[in-house]
């Protein structure tokens, strides 16, 4: 069973996340928010497993123009997966500190620049975002290690 310190750090970066989302949503259109059955409906028409299903967080369309996600073709559209932070990172997304999963990583490989890393300071100094294809994050990253997550 988690403990009750893991507990608390998830909520918290839940609470983050949707802070993000809400920050992205508001200050980008082209931003959409996507259901659970718009998620599988997307992995289906990339003619992806449907074991990606949380490994994005939103969908970006070149312009709005419709309202309903289904109304777009796949090409019109990129994968984001959101990682928020509370720091103060005046050059975003220098000194960022995140977790990622291999899905991430794997659906990433997979597309290409269909899929985005994107990272959000929610500190009021540094409010902002910036967009990173995986080669682009491949460029910038200092260091990396692997950690399992394991349940017995």
């Amino acid at each position: 069973m988690a403990s009750e310190q893991s507990y608390n750090i998830t909520l918290s970066n839940n609470k983050s996340e949707k802070e993000g989302i809400q920050l992205l949503l508001e200050k980008d259109d082209t931003f959409i928010n996507p259901t659970a059955s718009e998620r599988k409906e997307i992995l289906q028409k990339l003619n992806l497993p449907p074991t990606f299903t949380r490994a994005f967080d939103l969908v970006k369309v070149k312009s709005k123009i419709n309202q309903e996600l289904a109304e777009y073709s796949i090409h019109e559209i990129q994968l984001i997966e959101l990682k928020t932070t509370k720091k103060h990172l005046p050059n975003l997304p220098k000194g960022f500190f995140f977790g990622a999963t291999q899905n991430e990583f794997d659906i990433a490989q997979r597309l290409g620049d269909k899929y985005m890393f994107c990272f959000v300071s929610l500190h009021e100094g540094s409010k902002d975002y910036a967009l990173l294809t995986l080669m682009e994050l491949e460029k910038i990253i200092k260091t990396k290690r692997i950690q399992y997550q394991i349940n017995l």
